[in-house]
């Protein structure tokens, strides 16, 4: 699991970052919000633990920001005030907890690894199975109504990103983005959209569709809704 701390204190970001690692997880620091930016065009993390207030912004605008692009990330909010509007703030931008300072280092190591052992239930394994499609990420394997179906690689890869953000509108230059991050190769316009059609060709055939076009934005998965 990878976590991005964004806290302008020294101190307290080399602390998290330190006993972070020292359980297993994959850490990297930011002490501005700009920093982390520009982390996160580079890398996606399961987790962000987020300062409210950053000397170059707030942690309510980068939580909105970055849950545009990637929405299916964990938030931690961290914060000085126990108020009770901003708390309500942070849960409305879709954060998964809140701790205020100072508090025992024992106790959110505790919070993180069971916010991100509750994620990785949730998320139900590498597969998609909703008893009609089943697609087996780590295996690259597929059947539809029990029949075998192939996938390219690039097809596997963007089934994935989508089954793991479904009822979200995914705009085109997320879903590239993302799949730069994954392959490190060049995906262009045409190619997504040759995958997309690709895609609802093998897997909407009969009366189930998966995939819907948000014109002029995106793609959003459905799962499967009948027609």
């Amino acid at each position: 699991m990878r976590i991005l701390v964004v806290e302008d204190d020294r101190l307290l970001n080399h602390t998290l970052s330190y006993n972070l690692s020292a359980v297993g997880y994959i850490v990297d620091g930011a002490l501005s919000k700009a920093a982390a930016l520009q982390f996160l065009k580079k890398q996606d993390y399961d987790l962000i633990v987020l300062d409210v207030n950053l000397p170059d912004g707030n942690g309510f605008d980068l939580c909105r920001e970055m849950k545009e692009r990637r929405p299916d990330t964990a938030v931690i909010f961290l914060t000085a005030n126990d108020m009770e509007s901003d708390m309500l703030k942070g849960f409305e931008l879709g954060a998964d907890d809140y701790v205020t300072k100072p508090f025992p280092m024992s106790v959110f190591q505790r919070k993180v690894a069971a916010l991100l052992k509750r994620i990785a239930t949730q998320s139900g394994g590498d597969f998609f199975d909703d008893g009609n499609l089943y697609v087996n990420f780590s295996e690259l394997t597929s059947t539809l109504a029990g029949q075998t179906i192939t996938f390219t690689p690039l097809e596997y890869r963007l089934l994935k990103i989508l089954t793991k953000n479904p009822q979200i509108v995914l705009t085109r230059q997320v879903l590239l983005e993302k799949l730069w991050d994954i392959d490190e190769n060049y995906v262009d316009e045409h190619a997504l959209t040759t995958a997309i059609s690709r895609i609802r060709g093998k897997i909407e055939a009969d009366r189930h569709t998966y995939i819907k076009t948000v014109y002029g934005m995106g793609y959003m998965w459905i799962g499967g809704t009948q027609k």
